[in-house]
């Protein structure tokens, strides 16, 4: 038996690895080049969102802030119609800076669909100080004895940065002069009572019990009984009865307030 032996040249065998490493080398340089240009497109990207987004810092959009959000949607994972309190002329401009396209929307400001505050029983009196997220929880479901009713403990007061929220008769009252449509407010209600509503719309609902009526009257004064009447007597069928609570189309609703005229409990309100 013959044993042959595979000489090795080693000149040939460096000259290509040496090649190998070279074009190793090249295409690391490159990955480099690329990546650190689209670092700076993406960081300008983001700078020139942050001077078009409004700028109130307030959470709203569901980000801890302008800087937050602007780089989120850099990333492709926000919406740009998420802050609310960005004109539509500035959303626009960061939609084109995006790349997408951009559908415009009615300004929204916010209401709170409640009326209780002292028309509404309390199961107990509470004496100190603590916020409604705290008393929702721990007290089983605060103070009052409505399932939904506002607690008035000024949670959404506090992440208002703009002063727009207050407290009368331990319901929260917004002034929606001073609203900027940010959306804080409902981010921060454990009872989501607050609701961004077109700001051009004529009146909004303001309760959120979905109790039969026998069951309100006993706990608040003032809480939708889910007579219908408002659905029946509009003539523009804006109004639907969805579990014991009216909801209103605002795209057919045209501002006549019949509904505000034959409501019994009054929690139709004008905005």
């Amino acid at each position: 038996m013959t044993l042959c032996l595979l000489a090795v040249n080693w000149k040939v065998f460096g000259i290509v690895w040496g090649v190998f490493f070279a074009i190793a080398l090249i295409f690391a340089i490159l990955i480099l080049i690329v990546s650190k240009i689209c670092k700076l497109d993406e960081d300008k990207k983001v700078e020139a969102i942050i001077e078009r987004l409004g700028g109130s810092n307030c959470g709203g959009c569901g980000c801890s802030g302008c800087a937050a959000f602007a780089k989120k949607l850099v990333a492709g994972e926000g919406d740009v119609h998420a802050c609310h309190a960005t004109t539509n002329q500035n959303a626009k401009e960061i939609a084109e800076i995006l790349g997408i396209e951009y559908k415009e929307e009615e300004p929204v400001v916010a209401v709170v669909k409640c009326s209780g505050g002292p028309h509404a029983k309390n199961k107990f009196n509470f004496v100190g100080y603590t916020d409604c997220s705290t008393l929702s929880t721990t007290f089983q479901g605060g103070p009052k004895v409505c399932p939904t009713g506002c607690i008035g403990g000024g949670e959404c007061l506090s992440r208002c940065v703009h002063g727009a929220i207050k407290i009368e008769d331990s319901l929260s009252v917004i002034d929606r002069k001073l609203c900027i449509s940010c959306g804080a407010c409902v981010q921060g209600c454990p009872k989501s009572l607050i609701e961004l509503i077109p700001r051009s719309a004529a009146v909004y609902i303001a309760c959120s019990s979905h109790c039969r009526g026998k069951d309100v009257m006993g706990v608040c004064d003032k809480g939708c009984i889910g007579c219908g009447l408002c659905a029946k007597n509009c003539p523009q069928g804006a109004i639907t009865m969805q579990d014991n609570l009216p909801v209103i189309d605002y795209t057919r609703c045209n501002g006549c307030k019949t509904c505000m005229a034959k409501c019994p409990r009054k929690i139709i309100c004008e905005m």
